[in-house]
């Protein structure tokens, strides 16, 4: 089914076409109840290219509006504002062409696939394998999650890199050491387990800064490892396969799948990399690659020094190293010519802001990536201590994510084992394993969401009792409204699954057409998701749903559902409970969130 939006626009099309117009109908969703529910501003851009004024033109396309079955005759407003209201009975045929759960197969509450389906590769994540996951991976692991579920649900195919980092000097310092105090990893590489990575690379880190014969070895190491030496890379590798198990355990916590592949695999590639930029500075002759004080660089139009000369690009360093400039040239290579992308997401901090956009430049200026592949840098901000400054133990260091997930689920218990605000209502007892389960889930979900419900360029303080408040925008309530409407089903002694799709629709009271109206915009808050890749958009639509639902099923300002009668009005209204319900875990699953059926 299409998204109402599209189907209006498509009307609208129709009619600019009649008039001997064309471009984008501009229709919207109206910000204000009173002027409808959509409204399209398209005539004020048509009166200049038509030599008419505003008004005129709208007037023209409403007369040539084929629309009767969706809306009550639109209506003009202002300079040429065309407004649309939606006809309940075209609202109920909606609702009624959303397949039941036990015939759709997957849910997907009536929402299609996009028609041009594209090839993405979304690079997330991306630990640096010398320590352990801390509090600065959890945005680009969750957003970067969060996205490709919303890409995968319209269809897409997604590649989920993690690019994660496993290569360089570092590595020769952590192997060095590991041979040193674990020798039997060279014989029993699969049985290696490090408790604590974080200790393990400050230990290494000690040796390497006090002791210079340590200094040595561990540059010798980090040739051999280049070199491809049996026993060192076999070292190396069980130090990386035991760090990506410790980054695994968080994915698996999280529900977050991706493909590792890290830096050393794009070893052979950078070389090639090199050797094509080589190539380019023979053929050509525009100073785009070119060498500067013995280092390999690019230079491209546009990206100057403070001082106002040329920025360039290293990707050969003057001692023949490479760095994260070539690293990501060949990842763009691979991503193009093996997996053969459409379309790349690039989910890292905002300080690498500078850094994507010379390195897109690069690929494009190289000739090796089509204008027909887009690429799009979803930078965003940090995440804060109270006081408004960087998240830091005590100590004065990064803050394992491991302890956050740990000390979320504490809280997450503390707060479920509160008695309830109403002294009416009594707390639901629940078995140990039960209050665990439910527990991890509420107080993952909380981070989650808290992360994900704010605008990606923007800042937060992290706080868990804002987190895991059970009122406002937040993972908490979101649960809570979805187990609330299961309850309700309970009550009622009703599986909503087993109400049939066929179940006529009847919608005449103002909340039961407000409540099916923000319904039906599921899909085309789906759509803006996926275009512009922004999560608060989903987060702000679930919660507004939420809050439709609590006013069609309050006490004073809503209706009667449990009880109400005639049995068809009854079955309707159970119908909207149960198409909420699904709306909320389908949405909440795209976030990566799992729902509870009881709170």
């Amino acid at each position: 089914m299409k998204s109402i939006v599209e189907q209006v626009s498509q009307r609208v099309a129709a009619a600019m076409a009649l008039i001997g117009a064309e471009g984008d109908p501009q229709v919207r969703a109206a910000q204000d109840d009173k002027f409808g529910d959509y409204q399209s501003n398209c005539a004020l851009g048509l009166a200049k290219k038509l030599g008419k004024k505003p008004r005129e033109v709208a007037e023209g396309l409403v007369e040539r509006l084929e629309i009767d079955d969706l809306c009550a005759r639109p209506e003009i407003a202002g300079p040429g504002f065309i407004n649309f209201r939606l006809k309940p009975s075209f609202l109920a045929r909606c609702l009624e062409a959303i397949p039941d759960v036990s015939s759709c197969g997957e849910d997907r509450v009536g929402v299609d696939r996009v028609e041009r389906p594209e090839r993405v590769v979304v690079d997330l994540s991306s630990p640096n394998l010398a320590k352990e996951m801390h509090i600065g991976h959890l945005r680009s692991t969750v957003i970067g999650d969060c996205v490709s579920r919303v890409l995968e649900f319209e269809g897409h195919t997604v590649h989920r890199e993690n690019h994660v980092g496993d290569w360089g000097t570092q590595f020769g310092m952590l192997v060095a050491h590991l041979r040193s105090v674990r020798p039997e990893v060279a014989d029993q590489p699969d049985e290696l387990v490090i408790s604590d990575l974080e200790s393990f690379y400050v230990e290494a880190k000690a040796r390497f800064d006090a002791d210079e014969a340590f200094k040595r070895e561990s540059r010798e190491t980090v040739v051999e490892l280049q070199r491809g030496e049996p026993v060192t890379r076999r070292i190396w590798k069980a130090f990386c396969d035991e760090s990506l198990r410790h980054c695994h355990a968080i994915y698996d916590r999280l529900g977050v799948e991706l493909i590792d592949r890290g830096e050393s695999y794009y070893t052979d590639r950078m070389l090639d990399v090199i050797a094509r930029l080589e190539a380019l500075q023979r053929d050509r002759d525009d100073g785009f690659v070119a060498v500067s004080d013995g280092a390999l660089c690019l230079f491209m139009e546009g990206f100057k020094t403070r001082d106002g000369d040329p920025l360039p690009m290293i990707v050969r360093k003057s001692d023949g190293g490479f760095n994260y400039a070539t690293s990501d040239l060949a990842t763009i290579v691979h991503r193009v010519e093996e997996l053969h992308a459409d379309r790349m997401v690039y989910v890292v901090g905002l300080p690498q802001k500078q850094h994507f956009e010379m390195l897109f430049a690069a690929a494009r200026q190289t000739g090796w990536v089509s204008e027909n592949v887009s690429f799009k840098h979803l930078g965003f901000g940090s995440i804060l201590a109270k006081t408004g400054l960087p998240f830091k133990t005590r100590e004065g260091g990064t803050v394992k994510l491991k302890d956050v997930l740990d000390e979320a689920v504490v809280r997450a218990r503390s707060v479920l084992e509160r008695p309830p605000s109403d002294e009416t209502k009594s707390p639901r007892s629940m078995t140990a394993e039960e209050a665990e389960a439910i527990s991890e889930r509420v107080g993952l979900a909380a981070i989650k969401y808290f992360d994900l419900s704010h605008a990606l360029n923007s800042d937060y303080k992290f706080d868990l009792d804002s987190m895991l408040a059970m009122e406002g925008n937040t993972a908490p309530y979101m649960m809570y409204a979805y187990a609330r409407i299961r309850s309700i089903g309970r009550k009622a002694g009703v599986d909503f699954a087993a109400i049939p799709g066929s179940t006529p629709m009847i919608l005449e009271h103002p909340v039961e057409l407000a409540l099916a109206r923000r319904l039906l915009q599921f899909a085309e808050t789906l759509e803006l998701v996926g275009r512009d890749l922004k999560p608060n958009i989903l987060t702000e639509y679930l919660y507004d749903l939420a809050r439709y639902f609590s006013r069609f099923y309050d006490r004073k300002l809503g209706v009667r559902v449990i009880d109400a009668s005639p049995e068809g009005v009854r079955l309707s209204r159970l119908r909207l409970c149960d198409l909420t319900a699904r709306v909320l875990r389908v949405g909440l699953d795209l976030l990566g969130i799992e729902t509870v059926e009881q709170m």
